[in-house]
């Protein structure tokens, strides 16, 4: 993939236009995640802001459980398997098993995991078209597409970003 730049949303070498498009909005809400977390040491990952609250870690594993299950729903077309879910379940409902087990780990852990699911997010996106943006599925008793599902992917990520530098900015 050649190098996306992060204030274009532009089309990227190797995806179809609308592909790109997203490929740009992902990077860059990526790009700002890894900003945000920069330097962070152990003990500041696991900082608590309240006893109700997430540490910064979780919200981090938390980012790529969900994009893992976007991944499944939409280039697997499935549920998560029972192994995923054993391995995801907790980080992604996030509270008091979460809190309880999402400790201790340095930074590289966290990128570790963000960034191969990312890996495989962007393989999976370069065998896709314009027209699977569009494909539909139900949602409830709504119809919901692909773009929108990564749509939702990248602004779930900005809003916990946003979480992130809130907690970041508290931290002593």
């Amino acid at each position: 993939m050649s190098q996306v730049s992060d204030f274009l949303v532009t089309t990227n070498s190797g995806y179809t236009a609308q592909v790109g498009r997203l490929v740009s909005m992902l990077h860059y809400a990526r790009q700002s995640t890894l900003a945000a977390v920069e330097g962070l040491t152990i003990a500041q990952l696991d900082h608590l802001e309240h006893p109700q609250s997430n540490s910064i870690g979780a919200l981090l594993l938390h980012i790529a459980a969900a994009e893992m299950g976007y991944q499944a729903s939409t280039f697997y077309k499935r549920a998560l398997t029972e192994e995923e879910n054993a391995k995801w379940g907790n980080v992604l409902a996030l509270g008091d098993k979460a809190r309880q087990s999402i400790k201790g780990n340095p930074l590289s852990f966290y990128l570790d995991r963000l960034q191969n699911i990312r890996e495989i997010t962007l393989q999976e996106l370069a065998l896709r078209n314009d027209e699977w943006l569009e494909d539909e599925t139900s949602y409830g008793t709504n119809r919901i597409n692909n773009y929108f599902k990564w749509f939702y992917v990248l602004t779930h990520e900005v809003n916990h970003r946003g979480q992130i530098r809130m907690l970041r900015n508290h931290l002593s």
